[in-house]
């Protein structure tokens, strides 16, 4: 079979140890050595052909285009051009398969050679390494990205593939029947609730050979993380703008593809300021968090649904005090550049067997408008527009918060800003500073001063997770005899509602003093 020629370009003595490291590369590992050559120009032989046109010639030759930039721009030719982006210009203009490859301090670099970087970062990713060994993995999740895609290797993509040591019994019927219901409901979909698992998976392509496939068990699985363990969610809430220990909030949710989307936002809605409008227009009052939840559902299921579930890294959730930060592991789509993720662009899942499902469920929709849905929803409550990054194997999503100064000016019922929580709760018990967060507050001002259900309390709420809110919600208030169980000898019972004690009644009367906004 004839080898594919990988072209590597670069200034000639910023990496000649590079250079000669991929192609050593290259040429000793078992699988790329069967598919590619690699070009040096060090390699051939003295001739009276001009440098420049061999340089061309080869990069019309070859088939993959691999630049290696850094703080150096080279010699400059007439046109003060360097041969290294001639060569950029030239595998653009013929169509090559590029691979941009980027080290070094943008401060220290040449200017040129930053504006030949903007450039190429303007028409596809560029993957930043350290070191050559550093360089040798990105190229090599590169050259293997590049014969999946194109067929050379002929292996089913992961969410395909039969899950190792997964049967038949490790898929729940109950989360697949609440799916099939949930999928009818909103999607109109064909199957009944108790359509039996081997065709219900069926129907959803989730087989193969007979055995569930990874986005089987992710979606319907029993213990998912028994099998794939890094496909947990971790959640982290810091008070500050960076990551700081110790960490006031820290969760790490498993289970199936639904419960950690569920569960993460959830998390992330518990934290946030929030609200309540009136009940002019419905019986139930509208709740406006300070990050509208639209948005941040889209952040977690975009993490979710398209990671690399390859990877060891899991998909992390960090509120910080200015901005919501989410981070999967993975790549961008070799068609997709983080500009042209905020125009209209089509919907490249990785994942195509675990997206469907969570499209049938509304979860996401399909017409590669989730993106700028999350754009809109921020800019219309007043936000900066999200922004995008690749920060080499991590694709890292942000959301803003509001500043401070603004969030504290916000007309809350119910609701009072972190800023006036932290004066109140200095008057009251440690117990209560250390425990009680301003959305725990809100909840003893607003819903529990009737008693109330968990199901009434988590519909006002906007949550749909229970765990969640037991543990950000019900728990803290109960430990701190603020809220009561209105039949305590029964905890778990159907009929139980929660209500407030007479502590909480005081801390609401101390809030009530020092705001004048809680009705």
């Amino acid at each position: 079979m004839e080898k594919t020629e990988i072209f590597i370009s670069s200034v000639q003595k910023e990496f000649s140890e590079e250079r000669r490291a991929i192609k050593d590369f290259v040429e000793g590992d078992p699988l790329l050595r069967r598919f590619f050559n690699v070009f040096l120009f060090e390699g051939l032989p003295a001739s009276d052909r001009r440098v420049d046109e061999v340089y061309l010639q080869e990069v019309d030759r070859c088939l993959i285009y691999v630049g290696i930039l850094g703080s150096d721009y080279g010699f400059e030719d007439t046109e003060s051009l360097s041969p290294t982006e001639k060569e950029f210009d030239r595998a653009t203009l013929r169509g090559k398969e590029r691979l941009i490859f980027i080290t070094g301090k943008d401060s220290e670099r040449h200017k040129k050679m930053q504006g030949l970087i903007n450039k190429a970062g303007n028409q596809l990713i560029r993957r930043r390494f350290i070191g050559t060994a550093d360089l040798n993995a990105e190229l090599y999740a590169s050259l293997v990205e590049f014969m999946e895609r194109t067929g050379v290797l002929h292996t089913l993509p992961f969410d395909a593939a039969a899950c190792y040591g997964a049967s038949l019994e490790d898929i729940s019927e109950e989360k697949l029947s609440i799916f099939i219901r949930r999928a009818r409901a909103e999607r109109g979909y064909p199957l009944e609730s108790d359509t039996p698992v081997l065709t219900a998976l069926t129907h959803l392509n989730l087989l193969d050979r007979g055995q569930p496939g990874n986005a089987a068990i992710l979606l319907f699985g029993k213990q998912p993380q028994r099998f794939l363990i890094t496909s947990e969610v971790k959640c982290a809430h810091f008070h500050s703008t960076e990551v700081r220990k110790p960490i006031p909030s820290y969760q790490i949710y498993k289970g199936t593809v639904f419960d950690m989307v569920d569960q993460a936002v959830d998390f992330v809605m518990s934290k946030l300021a929030r609200r309540v409008g009136t009940r002019e227009l419905s019986n139930q009052a509208p709740v406006d968090y300070e990050i509208p939840r639209d948005a941040v559902s889209e952040a977690v299921v975009n993490s979710v649904a398209h990671r690399d579930y390859t990877s060891n890294a899991s998909v992390q959730v960090m509120l910080f005090s200015d901005r919501l930060e989410v981070w999967n592991p993975g790549q961008l789509p070799a068609t997709l550049t983080i500009e042209k993720l905020s125009r209209p662009h089509p919907s490249i899942p990785k994942n195509p067997l675990i997206a469907d499902p969570l499209f049938l469920t509304r979860y996401i929709e399909k017409a590669g408008t989730g993106i700028l849905d999350m754009i809109g929803k921020c800019l219309d409550a007043g936000l900066p527009a999200p922004e995008f990054r690749q920060d080499g194997g991590i694709f890292i999503q942000t959301l803003w918060r509001p500043p401070v100064e603004q969030a504290a000016t916000l007309p809350m019922t119910g609701q009072i800003t972190a800023q006036i929580t932290a004066q109140v709760t200095a008057q009251v018990t440690a117990q209560v500073t250390a425990q009680v967060t301003a959305q725990v507050t809100a909840l003893v001002g607003f819903f529990c001063q009737e008693p109330k259900s968990a199901k009434e309390i988590m519909n006002e709420l906007g949550l749909k997770h229970w765990k969640t809110f037991q543990i950000n919600y019900l728990q803290p208030l109960i430990k701190v005899e603020f809220l009561e169980r209105s039949i305590p000898d029964k905890p778990t019972s159907r009929l139980q509602k929660y209500r407030l004690t007479l502590k909480g009644k005081a801390f609401l009367n101390q809030l009530e003093n020092k705001t004048g906004s809680i009705k």
